[in-house]
């Protein structure tokens, strides 16, 4: 078919053309019946979606390259790095070097808190004696740096209990960790103080309930245990009761009942012996049982003390003993437990002993000074004799002035002290005596104050560090209070990690183990000996090692000057002889 367009008019002229176009393209494209497919969008806005597209995609790497926080620093004021953690891919001499460079940019008596070079910007905060600092790109929003330094600030201090090299060192994981919630691919997380400490703690309550369930089963089975072990307790006893009566029970050797021998249990247990058997020791006779049945194995012959086994161990305790028949034997009671008075010289009771017993807690300072002391004393006052026991006692003058810090205490029955006179303790009725036989507290006192000159013993560590690795130490003590005699004074000085001493000076000491300290042991410390020196050398450059010093001694007197001048009757006759036993013991004594 033809058509001839030319004579036609132009509109009409191209509106057959497109026609014509659309008809041809169809039927070259038609390559079957028709089927639904999805709608496509056209060539020119498929191709506008695929360079925005590609625009996203680069700008998203450049963001990803572009990172905002480059690193989280501690270093110290000379630009040595403590503790840093770089979000972006950093060699250790590159953020070595950017370290290195801050302090030198710090402008002098400028309130600023940020510097910047040619490449990055430093936020930085002082921290004490060290700089926190945020490493960032010139691009970053300043405002939003800052807060991130106050938080990681912030974090830092909840985390150190003081902002210091040697803390910030051990809690260096800790603290990576909890820059890791702060900071993530260089961008802030949307976090504060107390979310990024619960997600450290990780505190999970199904944790905590798993946790009881299985403290509530472990407790569980050891009670079945325990039941377990008194069920085979109890059958053990059943089998011995068998074996006795059938072991008894036979008329003739041969019998059933083999009337000279006992059956020997499964678990080779001795039967026991009935008290017809126990009443005497068994001569050697002709009628004596063979000699093995006396060299035969069984449980221990004290039940509560297998029962203690069997209830610990939860199952059987079989131990080896001789079948012997038990002699009977006087059971001494258990020793009283006594004042630990190590080497120091017991006293000889007299009718009227008075026991001063001292406890003292002091935490000294390295650098002078008294962080905390407290005394605490009592006196007991027993009387052997009926006739001293209407006595009265009295105090000597204070020759430490403690002032109103020393606080007294008197028994119910005992007259209080009157002001500007002698100390005198005695009932408030005189008609009354005190109980005989038995210790009676009759005064109690207690001090707690800061007053150096009233420690009893004055420790002084001094390490001095050296340009080669090791550190001279030199210890001293001297004796501060003339009131008390040391006996078996131990001065503690802990020790670097792997490290031993060289020590330069003829003394008593020792390497303890537990603790890796060395020991200083002094036998006597008085008026006569009161001060002495120890110097050594070791391995280490931190002077912090060395601290606290720990100090234990037994002393003869009183810190407070408590004591006993004279006892008297209270009806005006003959004084009795009395004697006195003043004990000092350590509680605490550290120097720290």
């Amino acid at each position: 078919m033809l058509f001839c367009v030319d004579n036609l008019f132009p509109d009409v002229k191209t509106l057959l053309v497109l026609a014509l176009e659309i008809f041809w393209s169809y039927v070259n494209s038609y390559t079957g019946p028709a089927q639904p497919r999805p709608a496509t969008k056209s060539s020119a806005t498929h191709r506008q979606y695929k360079l925005h597209t590609e625009k996203r995609q680069v700008t998203r790497r450049k963001k990803v390259q572009k990172v905002v926080v480059l690193a989280a620093s501690i270093c110290t004021k000379g630009g040595k790095a403590v503790l840093s953690r770089q979000f972006h891919p950093m060699t250790r001499t590159h953020i070595e070097s950017l370290l290195a460079s801050f302090p030198k940019l710090i402008p002098t008596n400028s309130q600023h808190t940020s510097v910047e070079t040619a490449q990055v910007r430093y936020v930085y905060q002082p921290l004490e004696d060290l700089y926190i600092l945020l490493i960032t790109n010139k691009a970053s929003n300043i405002l939003q740096d800052i807060d991130t330094l106050h938080l990681f600030a912030r974090v830092v201090s909840d985390m150190c209990r003081t902002p210091d090299e040697r803390e910030i060192q051990k809690q260096c994981f800790e603290l990576l960790g909890a820059f890791d919630e702060i900071v993530s691919m260089g961008y802030r997380e949307q976090v504060n103080l107390i979310q990024v400490r619960s997600v450290l703690e990780m505190e999970s309550h199904e944790e905590k309930i798993q946790d009881i369930i299985a403290r509530n089963k472990e407790a569980e089975a050891k009670e079945e245990l325990k039941r377990r072990a008194r069920q085979l307790e109890l059958q053990r006893r059943e089998q011995q009761k068998r074996a006795i009566t059938t072991g008894g029970s036979g008329s003739s050797y041969l019998g059933g009942g083999m009337s000279g021998y006992s059956p020997v249990p499964q678990r080779f247990d001795t039967p026991e012996i009935n008290a017809a058997r126990t009443a005497s020791p068994a001569p050697a006779s002709s009628t004596r049982a063979p000699q093995f049945k006396s060299s035969g194995m069984k449980l221990g012959s004290k039940k509560t003390r297998q029962a203690e086994f069997l209830d610990a161990l939860g199952g059987e305790l079989v131990s080896e003993e001789l079948s012997a028949p038990p002699t009977p034997s006087i059971i001494e009671p258990p020793p009283v437990p006594s004042q630990p008075r190590a080497s120091l010289p017991s006293v000889a009771p007299e009718s009227v002993h008075i026991v001063i017993k001292e406890q003292i807690s002091a935490s000294l300072m390295r650098g002078g000074g008294v962080k905390s002391m407290e005394v605490k004393g009592d006196m007991n006052l027993q009387v052997s004799d009926p006739a001293c026991a209407h006595i009265k006692l009295a105090l000597p003058s204070p020759t430490t002035d403690f002032g109103s810090d020393l606080q007294f205490k008197q028994h119910p029955n005992v007259a209080k002290f009157t002001p500007g006179q002698s100390r005198i303790v005695a009932l408030k009725d005189p008609s009354r005596a005190f109980p005989v036989g038995q210790a009676l507290a009759v005064l109690k006192w207690r001090y707690a104050g800061h007053d150096e000159s009233l420690v009893p013993l004055s420790i002084n560590c001094w390490p001095s560090p050296s340009n080669d690795g090791t550190c001279d130490v030199n210890i001293e003590y001297e004796l501060e209070n003339e009131n008390v005699t040391l006996h078996d004074v131990i001065i503690s000085i802990p020790l670097p990690a792997g490290s031993y001493p060289s020590v330069t000076t003829e003394c008593n000491w020792s390497i303890n183990p537990a603790t890796h300290s060395l020991d200083w042991s002094i036998p006597l410390v008085s008026t006569i000996e009161r001060n002495g020196t120890l110097e050594f050398t070791v391995g280490g450059d931190d002077a912090g090692t060395f601290f606290p010093v720990h100090v234990s001694f037994v002393g003869r007197g009183s810190i407070a000057g408590i004591g006993v001048v004279g006892v008297s009757r209270v009806d005006g006759g003959e004084d009795p002889a009395f004697s006195v036993d003043a004990v000092v013991t350590t509680e605490d004594y550290l120097v720290i």
